[in-house]
């Protein structure tokens, strides 16, 4: 990766992260806007799933997904079905994903993972990410 500024950590649904790196996107927070709106290209981004399928409660606690902002500005998709939820037409940001493979989070040493109840800021969906833990993430995953 070359002179990366910034990176940040998407929490999503491994299920959900197998379909954006099919799509070559990332939506965030049931598709509102304010969290990809604070990407910019070329930031680094990576994925944390704490389950394998959205609404599970069985754990799976992995970092699943990595890639590189690819666009300027969030995109509205065609509108979808989220169940119960309604329908919705999300934002998102088109993402280069790298090849990689599903780590646990038990094999990881982040700057992030560092501070007790750091999993707390996990519920915004969307946290900064030191560069170097996006770059350690990138030596684990791919």
């Amino acid at each position: 990766m070359n002179e990366m500024h910034r990176a940040w950590l998407g929490v999503v649904s491994a299920d959900h992260t197998q379909r954006a790196v099919q799509g070559g996107f990332i939506q965030l927070n049931h598709g509102k806007r304010y969290g990809v709106a604070r990407l910019h290209r070329g930031d680094g981004f990576a994925i944390y799933s704490p389950t394998e399928h959205y609404l599970e409660k069985r754990p799976l606690r992995a970092f699943t997904a990595l890639g590189v902002v690819a666009d300027d500005a969030p995109y509205q998709a065609e509108p979808m079905s989220m169940g119960p939820r309604g329908t919705i037409q999300p934002w998102r940001r088109r993402i280069d994903f790298l090849p990689a493979h599903r780590v646990p989070l038990t094999e990881v040493a982040l700057n992030l993972t560092k501070s007790p109840n750091w999993g707390y800021q996990l519920r915004r969906g969307l946290v900064p990410l030191e560069p170097e833990d996006f770059e350690s993430l990138q030596a684990l995953m791919t």
